[in-house]
Order: structure tokens, then sequence, then C-alpha cells
């Protein structure tokens, strides 16, 4: 059995069409959509509706953590539109979803980031794509869990939860083979990201349930440069997939 995975498409349509060839399955562990592309700041919707110098200020604020001064410019470019900001927003990713998921081979299996809209997902998803989080499924023998979205953070994206109804849904799994989630298990290794010079948020609970029920693998992506792309915990070994919007390229699993 041999099966993709990937992480943080934001917004690669063209990666994601050949990210299924030569495997039996795909695993999209979220991040569909494209807000604002940190490297190539033209890129997202963010700069189709504010233009790029905006763009740059937003990035600089984010990047400086300073998160209130972001919130106050982006306050005040949403005034400065002729729509409301959900209004926007929504059919912006209506716009990339319909690409992405059209996209998708089959079989595909998806969970949420967080930067993702699981209400819209419904609408989009075409047979072939299994959508889960909470949720097992059985590939070649393996049983694999999935647990999506992120927990709450400054930046606020679409779908961060709280740590407590995050760690139910990792407790919903059970025992499985491969742990696939959009975040990683907070290792400082594993969630600190080189290239923004800060800690992203890990779950505490994906580490409890590693070490407990001993997967042989954890996969995740959500750090886009990672100081560690993998490193063993006990008998798991933990894999960041890999930021797939800059590389175009799956991580394969064989078994």
């Amino acid at each position: 059995m041999r099966v993709h995975v990937v992480s943080d498409v934001h917004g690669n349509t063209d990666a994601l069409a050949r990210a299924g060839d030569g495997a039996d399955a795909l695993i999209c562990l979220g991040d569909l959509v494209l807000f604002l592309d940190y490297a190539d700041h033209s890129r997202g919707i963010f700069p189709d509706l504010f233009g790029v110098a905006n763009a740059d200020r937003l990035v600089e604020l984010r990047t400086a953590r300073r998160f209130d001064e972001a919130r106050d410019l982006g306050r005040s470019l949403w005034a400065g539109l002729d729509v409301d900001r959900d209004t926007a927003i929504e059919a912006a990713v209506r716009r990339q979803y319909a690409e992405l998921f059209a996209a998708f081979p089959t079989p595909t299996y998806a969970t949420y980031g967080n930067v993702d809209i699981p209400a819209l997902w419904p609408e989009y998803a075409r047979p072939g794509t299994t959508v889960l989080d909470g949720r097992r499924v059985e590939l070649g023998g393996l049983v694999l869990g999935f647990v999506g979205g992120g927990l709450r953070t400054p930046m606020r994206t679409p779908y961060e939860i709280s740590d407590e109804e995050y760690a139910a849904k990792v407790e919903a799994l059970g025992e499985v083979d491969v742990l696939c989630s959009h975040i990683p298990p907070e290792v400082p290794d594993l969630t600190y990201d080189t290239v923004a010079r800060r800690f992203e948020r890990g779950s505490r609970a994906l580490l409890d349930a590693i070490r407990r029920t001993r997967p042989r693998y954890a996969l995740f992506g959500h750090v886009h440069q990672p100081l560690a792309r993998r490193m063993r915990i006990g008998a798991t070994e933990c894999v960041n997939v890999g930021h797939f919007a800059a590389t175009g390229r799956p991580f394969a699993l064989e078994w």
C-alpha cells in the first residue's frame, strides 16, 4: 500500500492535481485556503482585496508579533470596503474551494486545517473525497485516525477550537496505527518555525495520545519551516509531511 500525504496546500491547485500520482490514496491534512502567502505577498485573498503594499505591512506586523496593530490595520482596511468582511472572504474561499476540491484524486481522505472553513466543505467534497475529523478509517489493514483544525492563537484563524474540544476529538479516536492531524504534538522541535522565529501551537492531547497508544506514525503539517521535520517519540515516528504550497511534493507512506 502506498499513500501520499499533503498538508498546507494554500492554493497550490496545480501540484495538488498531481499529488496522488502513483499512490493508492491521497491524504490531505488541511489548510487548503490561501489568505496570504508570506513568501509572495502578491498571492492570496488579502492582497487581492487590499493590494500588495498592505499585505507587506500586515506580514511585517504579524512577524514582529504586533498582533494588536495588525488587527487595527485589518479593521481599517475592511471598513473601507463596500461589502462586509464575512461576505467578501466567503466568496473568495468558495472560488478557491471549487478549484481545489476538483483537483483531489479518488480516493482522498481529508481533514481541516486552522485556516479552513468546515461549514463549506460538504458543498465541494465530491464522491471519492472522504472528510474526517475525530473519526477513523481503515486503509490496507491499518487504522488511520484524523483530527482537524488548530488551537486558539492571537492570529484568530477560522477553525481554531479550545484545547478541551480538541482533546475530546483525539480521545474519540482510541488506538490507531496512524494518527493524522493538521497541527503537531506539543514538542518544541516540532512546533518552532525557523523562518517566522516563533513557536506555533502544538497539542498536548496529541502528545499524550502518542505516548499512551503508541501509533506507528503521527503525521501532521502546520509548521511550514520546522526545526525538526521528523523525530521518534517512543515507538512512534512523528513526521511533518511538509509545506506543500512551497514544495509541491507529497510525503509518501508505504506498508
